[in-house]
C-alpha cells in the first residue's frame, strides 16, 4: 500500500449516521423557531462540528440556541442511534483488509467522543476502534474545515501527513485533508461528486476502497 496511514471520517463513512443526525437537528432547529428543511441541514452542517451549528444560527439571526441545545440534541441523537443506526455498507471488509495488510488507521471525526463510541458500539465497528484510534474535534481547537484534527490525527499515530490517506464525504472534510497536505478519498454515496471536487480520488462503493488505496 502507498499509504502509512488510513484516516477515516466517521458519520457516514463508517456509519450511516448521516440521515439520523440531519432529520434530527433539521427537526430541533424548526422546533426552536428556525425553520430547517433535511436539505438544509445536509447542506450546511454535514462535516461539521456543532460549534458550526452555534456559530451560523447567531449569524444568520442573531439569536444564540439555548444553553442545553448539544446536550438535548445528543440525547435524541443517541437514541435514534440505539435503534437504526448501521455501519456503512462494505467498510467491516475494508477494516480488514488494512488489519491484515499490516496498515494503521484510526477515525478522525468533527462528532463528540461519546458520539463516535455509541456509534461504533451499537454498530459492533468497536471491535476495530481502541482508544488510541479515536480521535475528535474535541482534541483540537478547530475543527473541520481547518486541518487540525487530521494532523493532530497523524502526529499521535507517528505518521507524517505526505504519508497519510483521509476518507471523507463532506466538503468541509475534503478542505480539511486538502490543508493538511494528505491525499483524501471522496466517498460519493450521499454527497454530490462536484461537492468533492477537491479530493484526490472519488469513489461511491465503500466495496472499492481498499484497492483505490493499494
Amino acid at each position: 500500500m502507498r499509504y502509512d496511514l488510513v484516516i477515516f471520517d466517521n458519520d457516514g463513512v463508517l456509519v450511516d449516521s448521516e440521515p439520523i443526525s440531519n432529520r434530527l437537528l433539521a427537526a430541533y432547529l424548526t422546533e426552536l423557531g428556525h425553520p430547517t428543511s433535511y436539505e438544509d441541514s445536509i447542506r450546511d452542517y454535514m462535516g461539521s462540528a456543532m460549534h458550526r451549528v452555534h456559530e451560523l444560527v447567531l449569524e444568520r439571526t442573531g439569536r444564540t440556541l439555548p444553553a442545553d441545545f448539544d446536550d438535548v440534541f445528543h440525547a435524541r441523537v443517541f437514541a435514534a442511534f440505539e435503534r437504526e443506526l448501521k455501519p456503512v455498507a462494505g467498510v467491516g471488509e475494508v477494516l480488514e483488509k488494512l488489519t491484515a495488510d499490516g496498515v494503521p488507521y484510526c477515525v478522525a471525526s468533527s462528532g463528540s467522543h461519546a458520539r463516535i463510541r455509541v456509534g461504533h458500539r451499537t454498530t459492533g465497528l468497536d471491535r476495530w476502534f481502541g482508544e488510541e484510534r479515536i480521535f475528535s474535534s474535541e482534541d483540537v481547537g478547530r475543527g473541520k474545515p481547518a486541518p487540525d484534527l487530521f494532523l493532530y490525527a497523524a502526529e499521535r499515530m507517528g505518521v507524517v501527513p505526505e504519508r497519510c490517506a483521509v476518507v471523507e464525504d463532506s466538503p468541509l472534510g475534503v478542505q480539511a485533508a486538502v490543508a493538511a497536505g494528505m491525499d483524501v478519498y471522496g466517498f460519493t454515496a450521499m454527497t454530490p461528486a462536484g461537492k468533492l471536487a477537491q479530493a484526490t480520488r472519488l469513489f461511491d462503493d465503500m466495496g472499492e476502497l481498499a484497492g483505490l488505496l493499494g
